[in-house]
């Protein structure tokens, strides 16, 4: 399962497509996977099966995708690709905790948020998804242009 989720994540973050993006703070980006957080990487030479390798490592088992209900990992999944682990846990803590639940927002990602998230809706992470890009591009002016496609993005999973 994982590796079919993944490997829509990387169509979303781009593809094989190498992009420069003078705005982007991440520098060179293929699959998704930026120079900026992998300096030593040949990053336009990265191959598709190198990329799931690090999604799996660095992003999913790391985010304890495998954990949480069925129907939350591939937003969740998307979610710590698209804005950071510690970023997606809270959008996902406080999604909990408008549904009843009592979590520290914190970022961390660990037994008492993994149980409640047997109770959200899809429908309610990708709501407070929305919610996180909304206030940041109104926070960052220059972010603006990438609410569109945040947004598309958003809603196309859930």
């Amino acid at each position: 399962m994982h590796n079919d989720i993944i490997k829509r994540v990387l169509h979303r973050e781009g593809g094989a497509k190498i992009t420069k993006d003078p705005n982007d703070p991440g520098g060179t980006t293929k699959y998704g996977v930026s120079q900026k957080a992998y300096p030593d990487l040949d990053i336009e030479s990265l191959t598709e099966e190198e990329a799931i390798a690090i999604y799996k490592k660095d992003y999913w088992d790391k985010a304890r995708v495998d954990e949480l209900p069925k129907r939350l990992k591939e937003i969740y999944f998307d979610m710590c690709v698209n804005m950071g682990r510690r970023r997606a846990v809270k959008v996902l803590q406080k999604a909990c905790n408008a549904k009843g639940a009592d979590l520290i927002v914190d970022g961390g990602i660990g037994a008492f948020t993994i149980k409640a998230c047997e109770k959200l809706e899809a429908e309610r992470l990708t709501a407070y998804r929305v919610l996180y890009y909304a206030n940041l591009v109104l926070k960052k002016d220059n972010l603006m242009r990438y609410y569109y496609g945040w947004f598309k993005r958003s809603i196309e999973i859930a």
